[in-house]
């Protein structure tokens, strides 16, 4: 039985897990560019950048002097990617309403992407979250290597949970699903979110799918399905994925507003005016 939603929430992700995976920098004013004119579409929700080391990722450096000088539509969020309690300062510092957290189903691509285990990623996200509490910022939490792993392979569907779970009950008001390498299919799409949705509310459930092997859109297709109402995407679906050369990353946003339009679905976003944002930005990506 078919429980797709009435309204969809977009969480426009190209502007920080999209450029942040693109092998050359864009420069500061080219990513204003970009977030404000994402703005004007109708978009609910826009990364905005990340709070992280630049030596780690360079692509971010400039977040503060981006966020900074963004125009902040009323209505819209701009949230950052904070990864430990300096991050977290350095939001406050700026500003930022909302921030994401990003924990592993995966205990060695923890390691390889945020250099701690699981259990010391929480102990990392404990201050931060505390400190967002504390100035009423909203935290979102990501959970990579839902569907599987590029060092492990299959990743255990209870870890997931584990992880999910624990991030809810830490205070994270939605829990972001990322099939970070795009090995998805429908049955595990089904399996991982029936799991997770034994603790997480479904209403606090996000889907972010990767588009690795063609298989995002019916990925998303099914979450929609499960009543899944928050769905990540990235405009042109920039962000490469680094695992698989010569593969796609993020699943386009223009794909999964024509899914949700075939749906008869609501979005509020301005369809036609996020495809022209979208051959413009691929077009400077290009020519970078």
């Amino acid at each position: 039985m078919s429980n797709i939603p009435k309204r969809i929430k977009i969480v426009e992700v190209g502007p920080r897990d999209g450029l942040q995976n693109e092998k050359n920098p864009l420069t500061s004013d080219i990513k204003i560019e970009l977030i404000n004119r994402l703005g004007q579409t109708g978009l609910p929700v826009i990364e905005a950048g990340a709070f992280v080391s630049p030596k780690w990722v360079p692509q971010m450096a400039d977040t503060n002097q981006v966020y900074s000088h963004i125009e902040k539509k009323p209505g819209v969020s701009y949230p950052v990617l904070v990864p430990n309690q300096r991050g977290m300062e350095l939001a406050i510092q700026a500003g930022v309403r909302e921030i994401a957290v990003f924990a592993a189903a995966s205990e060695t691509f923890s390691q390889k992407n945020i250099n701690c285990s699981i259990r010391e990623s929480f102990e990392r996200f404990a201050p931060v979250i505390d400190l967002a509490q504390q100035h009423d910022i909203r935290v979102r939490g990501y959970v990579s290597c839902v569907m599987g792993c590029p060092y492990e392979g299959e990743v255990s569907r209870e870890q997931v949970l584990h992880v999910a779970r624990t991030l809810y009950d830490m205070g994270c008001y939605e829990i972001s699903l990322g099939d970070t390498i795009g090995v998805g299919t429908v049955p595990k799409t089904r399996a991982v979110i029936e799991l997770v949705c034994q603790h997480v509310p479904i209403e606090s459930v996000a889907a972010h799918f990767h588009d690795t092997y063609g298989q995002a859109i019916v990925n998303i297709y099914e979450a929609l399905r499960m009543g899944v109402s928050v769905i990540d995407s990235s405009v042109g679906g920039l962000g490469g994925c680094p695992y698989a050369k010569g593969a796609t990353g993020n699943v386009a946003t223009e794909k999964v507003l024509f899914l949700l339009d075939g749906l008869g679905v609501k979005h509020g976003i301005k369809s036609a005016e996020l495809e022209k944002i979208s051959v413009w930005i691929k077009r400077i990506v290009r020519e970078s």
